[in-house]
């Protein structure tokens, strides 16, 4: 599932960064659209509120996509992955990237504000955005493994 048409990405982070200022434009310039969480000077939320908002435009239906930031990036990614439908990566480089939505079909692509430097995030993006969700036998079976083990804890 490669984004061919116009998305909607939704990004959150709970703070202003050279690095999220940079994924913000470079999501504009590559013709996104993007919906902003936090912080905004409206709305500043901690990373587990900005992360379950994005999390549930995603899984709502209202974004396509999500890309999320916090200081290490595993706060946000517990947090992103704690809603139905949610498959949050926290991706240190492009290799992890590509596995991620290849492997795992994730939706939401985590970046740790720590240690993301930009020509890393640049190569991340372009992993991430290049890579279709796997179509094997192999793939399709463990996502939907996924997906059934998350029905099983919302019972």
């Amino acid at each position: 599932m490669s984004l061919c048409f116009m998305a909607k990405i939704a990004v959150a982070t709970d703070e202003t960064t050279p690095l999220t200022d940079y994924v913000i434009a470079e999501l504009k310039r590559r013709g996104f659209e993007v919906q902003l969480f936090s912080p905004l000077p409206e709305k500043d939320l901690e990373w587990v509120d900005a992360s379950r908002e994005m999390a549930e435009a995603i899984a709502g239906g209202n974004c396509d996509q999500g890309v999320l930031f916090c200081w290490t990036g595993t706060g946000s990614s517990i947090a992103a992955n704690k809603v139905p439908g949610i498959r949050a990566a926290l991706c240190v480089d492009a290799e992890e990237a590509i596995g991620a939505r290849k492997y795992n079909h994730a939706n939401v692509l985590v970046m740790s504000i720590r240690l993301t430097s930009i020509p890393m995030a640049e190569e991340i993006l372009s992993a991430w955005f290049r890579e279709s969700y796997g179509d094997e036998d192999f793939d399709i079976r463990n996502v939907q493994k996924l997906k059934e083990l998350e029905q099983k804890y919302l019972r």
